[in-house]
C-alpha cells in the first residue's frame, strides 16, 4: 500500500470525549499523586500542589494554545518538532512515551491497589503474584481495547469520568463539611513543615498529579472540529482538576481523625496524613480518605475502591492511546520507523505502535515488581536507591518524563509564535508583549517564560531528590538518542538538523482534515499579504 493510500485515524471524538481523555489521565493522577505527595511533603503538601498546579495552569494554557492551533496527533512532541527542529522534537516525543508507558503500569498498578481495599487478596504487601497477574492482565486487556478503535475507548472514558466527577465533589463537599477542621490545618502546616529537601521531593512528586492534559492534544487529529472545541474542553479541564488536587491536599491536613487510626511500627498513634503517606497506603490514598468522612464513610468504604480503580483503569487507557499515537505522529515525521505509522485496513489504529510500547510498560511493570516478587531483589533495591518501592520507581520516571517534555513545550511555543505568526490562533495565552521578528508582527508570551522557569524547577528537584529518576531518566533519553541517530544515518537523514519540509502547505492540510475551513482560508489570506509585503519591500 502506498504511503499516499495509506489509512488515517478516524474522526470520532465528540467534545464530551475531548474533555474524558483528558480527565480520563489527569483526573486520575490525584488518586495516586496524593498520598506520593504527603508522604513526602507532609505539613507543606498543600503548598507543593500550589506551586506544581501554578506551573500546571501555565503548562495547561501552552498546550491549548498549540493543540488548537495546530490539531495533528503527537501533541506535544509535534509542536517542538515544529518550534525547534527534528532532535529537539525526537527528545520531547521521546520523553513523552516514557511518561505515557510508565502511565499504562503505574495507573494499572494503582488500580488494583485500589480494588484490594474490597479484596484483601489483591493487596501487594501480603499477595506479590496475585497483584502483579491481575496488573499484567489489565495492561493487555486495554491494549486489545485500543486495537480495537478509539470509539469504543471514548465511550468507556466519557461514561467513568462522568460518575467520578460526581462522587469526588461529593466527597470533597461532604469532607469539608462534617470533617474538616481549619485549626487542625493550621496545627499540621505548623509542627509538622518538611525539610527543604522534603518540601522540593514533595514538589516532584505533586506534578504527577497533573500530568496527562497531553491526551487531548494526543487526540486531536481524531477530535471533531478541534480549534473550536480544544480550548473549550482544556479550560474546563484545567479549572477541575486544580480546584480537586487543592482540595483534597488541604482536606487531608485539616480533617478531623474521627476514625481509629493505625498505629505505627512504635506503637504510637499516628496523623492521618502520615497514614495515607505510607508506602502500604500511598497507592490509595482517596479511598482511604473518604472512610474517614462521618456518616456518608462507611458507604464511600465500598462505592469509592471501585470508582477510583475504574478510573486508574481508563487512566492507564489513555497511557495506552498516547503512547501510540505520539509514535505514530514521530514516524510520520521522520523521527522513527515508518512501521510505526502503519494503521490497521479495518480499525483504523495505529497497531504496530500499541504492541511495541505496551510492551515496553510491561518490562518497566516487571523491573518495578521485582522487590516485592523477589526479597533477593528488594534489599538491593534498598542498598541502589534509598529503599523506595515499586510506585515509587515508577512516579519518579513519570515526574522525570513530564518535566522534560514540558520544558520543551514551552521554548516550542515562544518559537512557533516568533517563526509562524500567520498561523490563525482561536485561542491565545494571555499577557503578550507585541515585537517585530524578521519583518512579521509577533507576540511574545510572558506566561510561556514563567511556566519554563517553574517547570525546570521541578525537573532539578526531581533530579536531586529521586535516586532512580535520575538515573534511569537520563538513561531513556541517551537510549533513544542512540536508536535515533542510527535510524537516521540508515536512512540518509541529517544527524542534527532538520530536514526540510513545507510548513505552509502542511498547515493548510492540517487545517483542511480537521475541517477548520474559515481557518484555512484565514492561513492562506495572511500568507498571501504577507508574500506581498515581502515583494514590495523587495522592490
Amino acid at each position: 500500500m502506498s504511503k499516499t493510500s495509506q489509512p488515517e485515524l478516524r474522526r470520532s471524538v465528540t467534545p464530551w470525549g475531548s474533555f474524558s481523555w483528558g480527565y480520563s489521565d489527569v483526573g486520575a493522577d490525584i488518586f495516586v499523586g496524593l498520598g506520593l505527595v504527603l508522604g513526602a511533603a507532609a505539613g507543606a503538601s498543600n503548598v507543593a500542589f500550589l506551586f506544581a498546579g501554578i506551573v500546571y495552569v501555565c503548562i495547561g494554557l501552552a498546550y491549548t494554545e498549540l493543540a488548537a492551533t495546530y490539531p495533528v496527533a503527537g501533541g506535544g512532541q509535534y509542536f517542538v518538532l515544529r518550534g525547534l527542529g527534528d532532535i529537539f522534537g525526537f527528545i520531547a516525543g521521546w520523553a513523552v512515551l516514557l511518561d505515557f508507558t510508565i502511565d499504562i503500569a503505574l495507573f494499572a498498578w494503582s488500580c488494583v491497589d485500589y480494588l484490594s481495599e474490597l479484596l484483601p487478596v489483591l493487596n501487594n504487601a501480603p499477595h506479590p503474584w496475585a497483584h502483579f497477574i491481575v496488573v499484567l492482565g489489565l495492561m493487555i486487556g486495554l491494549c486489545t481495547l485500543n486495537f480495537i478503535g478509539v470509539r469504543e475507548s471514548t465511550a468507556f472514558n466519557g461514561f467513568v469520568s462522568g460518575l467520578d466527577i460526581i462522587s469526588e465533589t461529593a466527597i470533597l463537599t461532604l469532607g469539608f463539611l462534617f470533617a474538616f477542621s481549619p485549626h487542625l490545618l493550621v496545627h499540621t502546616m505548623q509542627t509538622s513543615w518538611p525539610t527543604p529537601f522534603e518540601f522540593m521531593k514533595g514538589i516532584s512528586l505533586a506534578i504527577v498529579s497533573f500530568v496527562g492534559l497531553e491526551s487531548i492534544s494526543q487526540a486531536a487529529e481524531e477530535t471533531q472540529r478541534p480549534a473550536s472545541i480544544i480550548p473549550r474542553t482544556s479550560t474546563a479541564l484545567i479549572l477541575t482538576i486544580l480546584i480537586f488536587a487543592l482540595s483534597y491536599a488541604n482536606l487531608a491536613l485539616g480533617m478531623h481523625t474521627w476514625h481509629p487510626i493505625p498505629l505505627d511500627a512504635h506503637g504510637h498513634p499516628q496523623m492521618l496524613w502520615q497514614w495515607l503517606g505510607n508506602t502500604d497506603n500511598n497507592g490509595k490514598a482517596v479511598a482511604l480518605i473518604a472512610k474517614q468522612v462521618p456518616y456518608w464513610g462507611a458507604i464511600a468504604a465500598f462505592y469509592v475502591p471501585v470508582l477510583g480503580a475504574i478510573l486508574l483503569l481508563i487512566s492507564s487507557n489513555s497511557g495506552v492511546f498516547g503512547s501510540s499515537r505520539i509514535a505514530y505522529a514521530m514516524s510520520k515525521g521522520g523521527l522513527l520507523p515508518s512501521i510505526f505509522e502503519r494503521v490497521h485496513p479495518r480499525f483504523r489504529t495505529p497497531t504496530v505502535s500499541l504492541l511495541v510500547f505496551t510492551s515496553v510498560s510491561i518490562l518497566e511493570l516487571i523491573f518495578a515488581a521485582l522487590p516485592s516478587l523477589d526479597p533477593n531483589m528488594a534489599a538491593l533495591y534498598a542498598r541502589l536507591f534509598n529503599g523506595e518501592s515499586g510506585i515509587d520507581f515508577l512516579g519518579d520516571l513519570y515526574a522525570f518524563g513530564a518535566a522534560t517534555s514540558y520544558s520543551f513545550v514551552f521554548i516550542a511555543l515562544i518559537a512557533l509564535r516568533l517563526t509562524d505568526p500567520l498561523s490563525p490562533r482561536k485561542f491565545k495565552i494571555p499577557l503578550n508583549i507585541p515585537v517585530n521578528f524578521r519583518g512579521e508582527r509577533a507576540e511574545f508570551p510572558v506566561i510561556a517564560v514563567l511556566g519554563f522557569i517553574g517547570i525546570v524547577a521541578i525537573l532539578v528537584f526531581t533530579m536531586i531528590t529521586h535516586p532512580i529518576g535520575r538515573i534511569a531518566g537520563p538513561s531513556w533519553i541517551v537510549l533513544g538518542l542512540i536508536l535515533y541517530f542510527i535510524y537516521r544515518k540508515r536512512k540518509g537523514l541529517p544527524l542534527l538538523h532538520s530536514h526540510k519540509r513545507d510548513w505552509r502547505n502542511e498547515q493548510l492540510e492540517i487545517l483542511r482534515r480537521a475541517g477548520e475551513l474559515e481557518l484555512m482560508d484565514e492561513y492562506a489570506a495572511n500568507l498571501k499579504a504577507s508574500d506581498e509585503r515581502r515583494a514590495k519591500a523587495a522592490v
